[in-house]
This record gives C-alpha cells, structure tokens and sequence, in this order.
C-alpha cells in the first residue's frame, strides 16, 4: 500500500539527460540514484535532491518541474532517486514506514549515501544541500529533513503530509483525507525525536492547492505546526502576501531570516504547480497554475541570482533591529513572549496612525464647511 493518487494517468516514456549512478554505498532502500551536471556546474556547487511523487518517474517529474532547467541556469547540480514498483506499487517512495525514514535506515539512508557520493564525485558545497518533493516525495523530503537535519540546509514540500503523522498504510490513507489534529508540542517532538542531536534545523518551503482532495490541505496545517514548533516560533505568520496570484505566509527568525514559508494556491488540485514561462511542462499532477514553485524553491533555497526580498521589504512595517539583538540569547519562552510583543505594538503603531489620518480628514472637512 502507499501514497495512492486518485487518478492512475503516467506520462509516455520521455528521453531523459539524467544519468544514472549505479554504485553509491550499501542502498539498504533499493533506489535509483539519477543525476544531472550542467555543463556551467559551479565550483564547489549547490546540489538540490528532488523527490518525484506516486505514479511519476525522476524523469517525468524532472520534465513536468523543470529543475534541469534551473540547474543549467544557476549552476547547481541535481541528484533525483527513482522509486521502484518492487519497493512500491505505485512507486511511492514509503514514507510511512518507520524502518524507511529512520536515521541508518532504509531509503533515507539510501538517499543519504546518494547526497555522500555527489559530494565525493563533485565536490559539492556541504553548506548547500537541500531537498524538495512531492506527494509521497513530500512526505519523505520531511523524513530526510527531520532524519539527517545536519545534512540538509533547507527543504520545501509540495502537497505532503507531516513527519511521523503515519506509521503503516492504514493511517498513511487516512492522514491524506483528514489530517489527525496534533499539538505542535507533539508534532515537533516527533521531528526533534528523529535526530536527537541537533541544535540547527533546516528551512522550509511548504506548498499545497486549496482544492487538493487527494492529500487534504489540512496537512500543511500540521506541517507548519511541526516545523514552528522546531524552530520555536509562533504560529501567527509575520508576513502575509499575494505572490503572482497565490497566498504566502512568512515566519523568521531572530536574526530577520526567513525560515518557514507557506504558498496556498488557489483553487489548484493534487500536484506541483508550474508555469510554462519558466521551462515546465504541464503533465499529470504537474499543473499549470501561473506560478513556478520550483522557481521559487530556488529562490528560497538561495540558488538564483536576484535579490532576495528581505522580511523588512515584505510587510508593512518592519521590525528594528534591536529587538532581534536582544531575542538573539532569549529562552524559547521569551522569544514568543517579544515576538508577540512586537506585533502587539506594530498593530498600536498602525492603529495610531489611522487614527491620526482620521482625525486629520476629519479637521479637514469641518474647515471646508465653515
């Protein structure tokens, strides 16, 4: 059993520039390891790890998501393990079952011997590593990001279900059609309990459709809990924008760093949303929605070129400095406490200065009258 989509519909075979590596360690998961360089790879490159979902090929996904693409543009270097219908039906890679998204273990250690050999063969930059997926390569993005924490410098998951919210088939099926309301205590703790050693926890992009029916948007809900909960910041976001069309809540931390993201595009259904304008090509769960996340990914992973918005440029008014200085060695209780502090007195800003361009508006017709 496994992540199953409600519609089988795979692509035709397409022909793939991905290489295959066949030699990469012990591959207790039984994987694929695929690849691709560009011919611009950067010196000590960037390598993205890219999860395809149920039903989908590293190739099919690579064509619908366009990461090739991007990786000839910026210079990074991609590594996509490939699920077999051996391990997996539907070739899903098996996000539920605890000895495969265990540390050492299974098709998370599979792809952990992956990233090692890319970083052995070509001297790839240990400081950016970073992994994305969807679907069942959602779910496993956050077994990878919550098993191996000192390996992955951020994540982004597309349409995927919360780290350790499933144990077996059974309850993998029914958290895609109603994720089980958790605390983030509990939720965090199930990411903190898979790598008990860390202190630095990596950034993440969460991405969902509003009318997905096949993995519930509720997960997204439970992911974000999760991920605040690990980076112990509050649920209230600190930015809420409209990005080409599509919500985007932000959190950061004490140094103004972005480090939780989450995009709700409306109206999309169960699959990765994608333009045409940025290389993708729309396919089955590969949609057309305006909007590239996997452009966006990358932005958020730090490998594009532009300017990055700084949170400062992303709301109304920006927090000052000093307030970051003095959380920087606060307890995680304190932390919330000014964090929430803060917005308490940027909305008593706000209102003050409605109230005064109210009063003045005010001051100006009862002049005009007289």
């Amino acid at each position: 059993m496994s992540l199953v989509l409600a519609i089988v519909n795979v692509w035709r075979p397409c022909l793939s520039h991905l290489q295959e590596v066949e030699d990469f360690g012990t591959n207790p998961g039984a994987l694929r390891m695929l690849t691709y360089l560009p011919d611009n790879l950067s010196p000590r490159p960037a390598l993205v790890v890219v999860l395809h979902g149920s039903m989908q090929s590293a190739t099919n996904y690579d064509l619908g998501a366009g990461w090739s693409t991007l990786a000839d543009r910026y210079g990074f270097a991609l590594l996509m393990p490939e699920q077999s219908r051996r391990n997996n039906l539907s070739r899903s890679f098996n996000w539920f079952q605890r000895n495969d998204t265990q540390r050492g273990e299974g098709e998370a250690h599979s792809i952990a011997q992956m990233v090692e050999q890319m970083v052995h063969d070509h001297d790839i930059d240990r400081r950016r590593i970073f992994v994305t997926g969807l679907s069942a390569g959602g779910a496993m993005t956050l077994a990878m990001l919550a098993t191996y924490p000192d390996v992955f410098a951020a994540g982004a998951v597309i349409a995927g279900l919360p780290y350790g919210g499933a144990t077996n088939a059974q309850e993998a099926l029914r958290g895609m059609f109603q994720a089980p309301p958790r605390s983030s205590r509990e939720l965090g703790d199930l990411v903190r309990e898979a790598s008990p050693n860390s202190n630095i926890w990596p950034k993440l992009s969460v991405w969902h459709g509003s009318a997905d029916r096949t993995v519930k948007r509720s997960n997204a809900g439970e992911i974000i809990k999760q991920w605040l909960d690990v980076h112990e910041l509050p649920l209230t976001p600190m930015s809420d924008q409209i990005v080409d069309g599509h919500s985007r809540q932000v959190w950061w931390n004490v140094d103004g760093e972005t480090v939780v993201e989450s995009y709700t595009i409306a109206d999309m259904a169960h699959g990765t949303p994608l333009t045409h304008s940025e290389g993708a090509v729309a396919g089955p769960y590969m949609i057309e929605a305006g909007i590239s996340s996997s452009a966006h990914i990358a932005e958020f992973f730090g490998l594009t070129d532009t300017l990055r918005r700084t949170p400062a440029e992303t709301t109304k008014l920006s927090r000052p400095a000093p307030v970051f200085g003095a959380l920087r060695k606060a307890t995680r209780s304190h932390r919330i406490r000014a964090v929430r502090t803060w917005r308490n007195v940027s909305a008593t800003i706000h209102e003050g200065i409605e109230r005064r361009r109210a009063n003045k508006e005010i001051h100006v017709r009862s002049g005009v009258k007289r």
